[in-house]
């Protein structure tokens, strides 16, 4: 069985998106599917200036091309060019297909640019009308999109790769605090590094606020993009993991510290309230601070228990029972 999957954000990229979708594609051909990414890196490509790390496709009408008719299904993972342009010529052509919403994008651009909220829902709400199913990260989130009109949704939680993150010894006896992510304005990182502590803050990571981050945070250790077992090695040795983020849908940062045995300090919002178990796992308060302090005297063991359930192959599976044949 063929799964064509189309998005607009894929390799070089690093980010939630990526992740799931190449962990996806891993776990479905492990069970026998045939799985074709359309990605911007086929097409013509301009960077986008807000963040030049993202590409998108500059000629996005000839995803046509990449649409075969010998496809058993349809997944439109993003709402970008290559999206839109796929979702049009599927309903053009009487093409049945899921799709799915990753990020809380009407929050990022209303940050950034500035966009009022009710532009950009209104644009996902016309986009995902259509689909069969539309699969969404976390029980909160399908609560608000439901409050706003949309139909149609299907929780699909996430996973991490326990053979990489786990717990690791201590590799020093520094005492600090964590942030792994993107470095950007809507992930609300400058809440962790105006923290007032005593504890080493850092920060693994790039993006497009990291050069004017590293000027003005001088105190602010930035140890740049790390991977697989190094970035396992960061979690492992931090006391608390620090997610500032307010615009997040899930954050899978969070389930990699925790299979780490390092507790999460959040704010109460959509993403950590779906994860973070206050006194269990981290804690979640509106001032960071006090979830930092709650955070740091949780037991490492019961982060790692707490998400025991959570498999890439369950992920694989939730996808697999959403899916409907191209053709009715």
């Amino acid at each position: 069985m063929k799964i064509v999957i189309v998005t607009d954000a894929w390799f070089p990229q690093v980010n939630g998106v990526v992740t799931t979708l190449d962990c996806l594609k891993k776990e479905l051909e492990k069970k026998n599917y045939r799985v074709d990414i359309i990605h911007p890196s086929l097409f013509k490509t301009s960077s986008f200036s807000v963040y030049p790390e993202i590409s998108l496709a500059m000629n996005p009408w000839k995803v046509k091309n990449y649409i075969t008719e010998d496809m058993d299904y349809l997944h439109i993972a993003t709402e970008g060019p290559l999206g839109l342009f796929a979702r049009n010529f599927a309903i053009q052509n009487n093409i049945q297909f899921t799709s799915a919403i990753h990020t809380k994008f009407p929050e990022y651009l209303k940050k950034i640019l500035f966009i009022p909220l009710s532009l950009t829902y209104g644009y996902l709400r016309w986009f995902h009308g259509q689909t069969y199913k539309t699969l969404v990260n976390t029980n909160s989130q399908i609560e608000e999109l439901s409050s706003i009109g949309f139909k149609n949704l299907v929780l699909w939680s996430r996973a991490i790769d326990r053979n990489i993150f786990y717990p690791r010894k201590k590799s020093s006896n520094k005492d600090y605090l964590l942030y792994v992510g993107r470095i950007s304005k809507e992930k609300n990182l400058e809440d962790f590094l105006n923290l007032d502590t005593s504890k080493q803050k850092i920060v693994v990571g790039s993006g497009p606020m990291l050069n004017e981050y590293k000027k003005k945070y001088t105190t602010v250790e930035f140890v740049g993009p790390k991977f697989e077992n190094e970035l396992a090695q960061y979690y492992s040795d931090a006391s608390v993991f620090v997610f500032p983020s307010k615009t997040d849908t899930y954050g899978i940062v969070m389930i990699e510290a925790l299979a780490c045995g390092t507790p999460v300090a959040a704010y109460p919002v959509t993403g950590p309230k779906d994860i973070v178990i206050n006194k269990i796992n981290g804690y979640l308060h509106h001032d960071l601070l006090t979830a930092v302090s709650f955070a740091e005297n949780i037991n490492s063991k019961f982060c790692e228990e707490s998400i025991e359930s959570l498999s890439w192959s369950n992920v694989a599976n939730t996808f697999i029972r959403t899916l409907i044949p191209t053709r009715s």
